[in-house]
């Protein structure tokens, strides 16, 4: 039987310990990793590896011993508990041998958990397990995963209290990351809230989330964008005795206002544009970001944005200036923009 969507994701949570069998294929080897992982763990327990009622099969050792999954489904364990035999990265080449077992198969046996690769609706594997009764077959594709799948995932890594917002950041970091990373990530945050009882908030979220901009630049283009002038000079002479180049900041500070400027200029508003950004930017930047887009408006972020790439022009000709000079003329006429309302 073939199972997709939601039935799926409730599947890899609480798998039927009666079932013959489960093929899980994709083409994301870590997407189809990952599920494996949850479903056998939901059959065996955390401890069932270390009890020996797991048997491993790699797709080469069955192509040299065609019986070998057989006899790990047959075999009696030393523990008692529910037993998985696991073919991994099959082929459309070991579909009989695959189907032996599963043919063979009688309650009380190991459950077959096979993963393969992408197949096509003809594969012989799909046809064995999609055309079983008492089997399923399950793809995994890289549709971002479902509220369900997110909130699943949560609660295995025991977050339970989220706030609304906070669960936003997460629903746009799910979608923006590997399903490994964004695993991590969750994993993090359950570090991070770990004795804490409060509702889970955007900012723990931000502090736990992949970071995506030098913190220091992130501090002196806040200054820049809302006008801190004074602040500027001694966030510069850090940045200088970092070794960050002059070209870097331009880079980072034109991607900046352009993002600003996407957010000013969209149709439904600046916190509209803000929610469509990629990566997804979260809790309190996300807030900052919107009132930068805000008080700047569309038409002085083009001013701004023409001011940065005659910088990064110059930044990268032939020009004898002192590099590092020009950058914070830029800096410090883009600040003092900013004041003018």
């Amino acid at each position: 039987m073939k199972l997709s969507g939601v039935a799926a994701s409730r599947y890899f949570a609480k798998p039927d310990p009666g079932r013959t069998g489960l093929l899980i294929f994709g083409a994301d080897a870590m997407r189809v990793a990952l599920r494996r992982q949850e479903v056998i763990r939901a059959l065996i327990g955390p401890e069932g590896e270390a009890e020996m009622r797991l048997s491993r099969i790699p797709a080469a050792d069955l192509r040299k011993d065609g019986a070998a999954l057989l006899d790990a489904v047959k075999a009696v364990g030393f523990f008692p508990g529910p037993r998985v035999a696991f073919a991994e990265d099959a082929t459309d080449a070991l579909a009989p041998v695959i189907k032996a077992a599963v043919d063979d198969w009688r309650e009380g046996d190991a459950q077959i958990v096979v993963t393969a690769g992408s197949l096509t609706a003809k594969s012989a594997l799909r046809k064995l397990f999609e055309g079983h009764a008492n089997a399923y077959a399950i793809g995994i594709y890289d549709d971002p995963p479902s509220r369900e799948e997110i909130e699943e995932t949560l609660k295995t890594a025991g977050l339970h209290r989220i706030g609304p917002e906070a669960m936003t950041d997460l629903l746009a970091l799910a979608r923006d990351l590997d399903p490994g990373d964004f695993r991590q990530t969750v994993e993090k945050v359950a570090l991070y809230k770990h004795g804490d009882a409060t509702p889970l908030s955007p900012g723990d979220v931000t502090a736990c989330a992949p970071a995506t901009i030098e913190a220091e630049v992130d501090d002196v283009l806040r200054i820049v964008a809302e006008g801190e002038v004074a602040a500027l000079g001694p966030m510069m002479r850090r940045l200088e005795g970092q070794g960050i180049l002059p070209v870097t900041l331009a880079i980072q500070a034109l991607r900046h206002f352009r993002a600003l400027h996407a957010a000013a200029s969209d149709p439904g508003g600046p916190g509209a544009g803000i929610a469509r950004m990629r990566p997804p930017i979260f809790g309190p930047r996300r807030d900052l970001m919107q009132r930068q887009a805000q008080a700047w408006g569309m038409f002085r972020l083009e001013d701004a944005i023409r001011l940065l790439v005659e910088t990064d022009l110059t930044l990268r000709s032939s020009s004898r200036a002192p590099q590092m000079a020009l950058m914070e003329r830029a800096l410090i006429r883009l600040a003092m923009m900013a004041n003018r309302r």
